[in-house]
């Protein structure tokens, strides 16, 4: 099983971007499809994003369509979000993991937009 480790979440002001990191263990990262997901407080998980084995492919959900870009570095073992013009509403924990719906999630990254 893979071992998941995302981070650069943080605390940003509405409109700020940040760009967060998915490292994983484990062998076969290059042939897994990878997600991205979150959960805000009191709400339901929501996928958010994936990407295809060569990353030649990419899917958003509505809320962040225009705003977020997934991509992945197969020879780091890394996925990668960018997160652009931030709102109030991306406020979530956010977690990365293989497959969709998301087989394992590992721990999270804060992501905190508030002014």
């Amino acid at each position: 099983e893979v071992q998941l480790q995302a981070s650069g979440g943080g605390l940003v002001q509405p409109g700020g971007s940040l760009r967060l990191s998915c490292v994983v263990s484990g062998s076969g990262f290059s042939g897994y499809y990878m997600s991205w997901g979150r959960q805000a407080p009191g709400k339901g998980f929501e996928w958010i994003s994936g990407i295809t084995l060569g990353g030649t492919s990419t899917l958003y959900a509505d809320s962040v369509k225009g705003r977020f870009t997934v991509s992945r570095d197969n020879a780091k073992n890394t996925l990668y979000l960018q997160m652009d013009n931030l709102k109030p509403e991306d406020t979530a924990l956010y977690y990365c993991g293989p497959h969709r719906p998301m087989s394992n999630r590992g721990q999270g990254t804060q992501v905190t937009v508030s002014s």
